[in-house]
């Protein structure tokens, strides 16, 4: 990709490959969101998937919180549900709702998803990556994403986001053939989706499986684990075929703390941790695996006061310890966050020695 600017700070491609960097990086999820009032005014007068799909405006976007802080990485400004919105369903973001699929996955209308030119209908991404990337002038890397097969099935199954998400376990459960065929579809999409990533210039990866919380291990070992291994084995064999470069990826599978050990066994150079879960006792299931972990700091701790917020944030990297270690929140930032407290959580992590 030497047509890209040089990058210059690559803090967490190092971490991610197990190098010592300079400073312990740090990004945010959902770091290019509501929380950020330049986002809110550029909202008025757009609809969040016309921000999606515009790559003039989502680059825009991914660019507002690295004009504004010090961060260690940009992510694109996208959605999961983009990949169901391309295979035809409708998919609308309601204010104080959030996604909604009017009309969900049933028996009867899986006949009626769209697979062909599925990647060609998400070139925008690909664009806006290409344009962010230009524009970013090689300040920090960009990550690239996915929803994973499960969580995405979930909100296709239920029509939007659930707390249970009984109706998608239930398929798991009474129609397991017709999940796994289903869970293959959309493992093939998204390998071909985040080759299309890096081919666009995404530097690393993360693959958001957001409702691994609500499975039990067996289920999450049976429908999730081999099409989680089958996204990252089969993005490098096609990066290596395309003689692109290997870039790191990240696994962030929420509430999936039952399975740590076997998500490290992936191949995936990073594993997300949620905020539920001990940083001490994370790195005593993941001893002796090569793998750097990111996280976990809960995000309603941005709501303490700054001397609370240091304090949360200094013993969280003390009980991580800074080998391997991406400081990041434990899920995305909630949109009514002050943006001043992000100054003084990145500022605190930079200020640790390693």
């Amino acid at each position: 990709m030497s047509q890209f600017p040089q990058l210059k700070n690559d803090r967490i491609l190092k971490v991610a490959r197990g190098e010592v960097p300079d400073k312990l990086p740090v990004w945010i999820m959902r770091q290019a969101g509501r929380y950020l009032p330049e986002f809110m005014s550029l909202r008025q007068n757009h609809s969040f998937f016309e921000m999606c799909q515009n790559p003039e405006l989502a680059c825009e976007v991914t660019l507002m919180p690295i004009k504004r802080y010090n961060l260690d990485a940009a992510i694109i400004f996208s959605d999961i549900l983009v990949i169901p919105q391309a295979l035809g369903m409708v998919v609308e973001m309601k204010p104080g709702v959030g996604p909604v699929l009017p009309e969900p996955l049933t028996f009867e209308n899986i006949s009626k998803l769209e697979p062909k030119g599925v990647i060609e209908r998400l070139k925008y991404v690909g664009e806006a990556i290409t344009l962010t990337r230009h524009k970013l002038e090689g300040k920090v890397p960009l990550f690239g994403f996915t929803g994973a097969p499960w969580t995405l099935l979930g909100y296709m199954v239920e029509g939007g986001g659930s707390r249970t998400l009984s109706k998608a376990k239930k398929w798991l459960y009474a129609y397991p053939e017709v999940c796994h065929r289903l869970m293959y579809l959309l493992t093939r999409i998204i390998v071909d989706y985040l080759v299309m990533q890096v081919e666009a210039g995404a530097q690393i990866l993360q693959v958001f499986d957001s409702s691994a919380e609500v499975l039990n291990k067996e289920l999450y070992t049976k429908f999730c684990l081999p099409y989680i291994k089958d996204i990252r084995d089969c993005v490098l064999v096609k990066l290596e075929q395309k003689n692109l470069e290997k870039v790191p990826m990240v696994l962030f599978a929420k509430g999936a703390h039952y399975c740590l050990p076997e998500q490290a066994d992936l191949g995936y150079e990073v594993l997300g941790i949620d905020w539920t879960v001990d940083p001490k006792v994370v790195r005593e299931l993941l001893k002796g695996k090569n793998v750097t972990v990111q996280g976990n700091l809960d995000p309603c701790a941005l709501y303490a006061s700054e001397d609370n917020l240091i304090k949360f944030t200094k013993k969280m990297i003390d009980d991580f310890g800074t080998q391997r270690y991406i400081v990041n929140l434990g899920h995305g930032i909630y949109p009514d966050v002050c943006p001043d407290k992000v100054y003084s959580f990145i500022e605190t992590v930079h200020n640790v020695k390693i």
